[in-house]
Parts: C-alpha cells; structure tokens; sequence
C-alpha cells in the first residue's frame, strides 16, 4: 500500500484522519500519527492559542508527522496561519476557499499543503495554486459539503481524469473495502472522518460519540442548502431546519434559527436534540468504539484481506 501520498507526507498508510471541528484534537491526531498515519488538528473550532496549544502537545506525543486542518472561511484564518507557520507545523490541509490564496505562502515554509475540493473547477485551481495533493470530498461526507452534491466515487473519476495530482478520496470510507475502491478509482490514499469521530481519542462529546452508533441508514441529510449545504444527523435541530426550508424561509431567517455555537452545543457539549450534529452516511457501518490504533489496524487487515480475494477472481 505505497502510493505518492505515503511519500509527500512521510507516512507507513496512505490514510489521513479528517481534521474536524469538536473532534480533532492533539489526543487523536497524535494516535493517528503514532499508529502510521496521518493525524490531523481540527483548527476550525479553535482560537489561536487554544490550537498553538494542540500543536504543541501533539508534537509532544509523536514524533512522527501531523498536520493542521484549516477552514479558509474560517474569520481567524490570518492568526491560526500565524500559529501554524510559527510552530512549523509541516502539513496543512486546507478547505472552504480558493487555494490560491494561501498555497504560495505556506509552501514558501516548507509546508506540504492539500486543498479539499468537490468540483472540477477547484481541482484546477489546485494545480495552479500548486498543491501538492487533491482531496476529493464527495456528498457523503459529515459536516460542509459542496453545492453540486457529487458523490465521491464520481467526483474521483471527473477529477482524475483534469489532473496529474495525487488524489485522496473523503466521504463514505469507514472499510479497508472502501479504501480498496477508492484506489480502484484512482485515488492515492483516503481521508476518513467519521470514523475516527467515533475514537476512544475523539474530543467528542461521549453522547454524540454514542449517536454516532445510533445512526442508521438514512440517519443523516444535507440541510441548509441556501447558506452553506451540510450533512447531519437527523434530530429535532434539524427537523427545525426542514420545517423553515420547507416553508421557503430566507437566508435571514436560517440564520436566526442556527444562532451561533449550535456545532459546539451538539459535538463537544452533548446537547443531541438542539446541537448540530454533523457526520458521514458512513455511520450507518460503525457500531463500536474503538482507539485510533485498532481502527487503523482493522482498516489495513480488511484492505488486504480484500485484496487478496480480488487476486483469486
């Protein structure tokens, strides 16, 4: 399982641990870098000092390469760079905006940079911007998605057939079967969020961990289409939501009713029926939690086991 992803970052799996908001701190990243892969720090639920503090008690629980998720909406993006470029943290994935605005800088420090797209159009941007790796996220996926509503498995065949990239598929990937054919399709490694949601390590609250388990198939939906379209699991919040979008609200009124620290409320506060509880179809499949390090294990055994039927066909 050597791709060009194992190289760019330095690691033994071409798996990556999504960086997500309530998540993602130094205890997951660090036993995701610890384990062979690539751990990654949610920034986008983070002040500045709070994640100048997760860099650093990363680095000092592994030895092995992180990185730092950064949402380019997100309106502290000047002060988390800062922090990033001063802790010399060596990996950034960056999403929600261009790639073009901060590539340029970061690789001027050596940083390795991956940019998440859902469309074509910010595939080319990409490889302009000079990216050195693609994350192809398809509607599957927890939390934001794109507006085109692209699934993964055609969103890595349209984008792999405009770059040369390494590409990383993300979204509906929780099985070494799924790593198997996101590969098929011409990916180079696999972001996983969900999964890794649902860890031992997870800063997630333990009820949201547990509704995590709960969700079933059709547990989750795209709300909020006209503000910025996200998936989450269906609860009261939600059905809020679909009432106000069913009955035409407006911008205005969608925002009203979200408020402000409705994603904390749900995922690091444990509040399952007014929080926003964002998660991957995925969930339907995980049933268990489990440390990073046996999540990891299980994906690379069932990858191989997978991958010697394949041979016998």
């Amino acid at each position: 399982m050597t791709t060009r992803i194992n190289e760019i970052f330095s690691i033994r799996y071409p798996i990556i641990q999504a960086g997500m908001v309530w998540c993602s701190g130094w205890e997951l990243a660090s036993a995701v870098s610890n384990s062979g892969c690539l751990g990654l720090i949610g920034s986008g639920s983070m002040d500045p000092d709070i994640l100048r503090m997760h860099i650093q008690k990363t680095r000092e629980n592994t030895d092995k390469p992180f990185g730092v998720n950064i949402p380019l909406k997100y309106s502290k993006v000047e002060e988390i760079m800062k922090v990033v470029i001063d802790e010399k943290v060596p990996i950034v994935f960056t999403s929600a905006g261009s790639p073009s605005i901060w590539t340029g800088i970061l690789k001027e420090k050596n940083v390795k940079v991956a940019h998440v797209v859902s469309n074509i159009k910010f595939a080319l941007k990409c490889e302009e911007a000079g990216v050195d790796a693609i994350v192809a996220e398809g509607v599957e996926a927890g939390g934001h998605n794109g507006y085109e509503e692209t699934t993964t498995f055609v969103l890595l065949q349209l984008i792999k057939k405009t770059t040369k990239l390494p590409l990383i598929a993300a979204g509906g990937i929780a099985t070494g079967r799924g790593m198997m054919a996101a590969f098929a399709l011409g990916a180079e490694g696999v972001q996983i969020g969900s999964l890794f949601a649902a860890s031992i390590e997870s800063s997630a609250h333990e009820n949201f961990k547990q509704k995590i388990l709960a969700t079933g198939d059709g547990g989750t939906r795209i709300a909020l289409r006209q503000l910025n379209p996200v998936r989450l699991i269906r609860n009261e919040f939600y059905e809020k939501i679909e009432t106000a979008e069913s009955n035409c609200a407006g911008k205005e009124k969608l925002q009203e009713l979200i408020g402000k620290g409705r994603s904390r409320l749900g995922m690091f506060e444990g509040n399952l029926s007014e929080g926003e509880l964002e998660i991957g179809q995925i969930a339907a499949l995980i049933d268990e939690i489990k440390p990073a390090s046996e999540i990891i294990h299980n994906l690379v055994d069932e990858y191989n086991v997978a991958l010697e039927e394949l041979k016998r066909m």
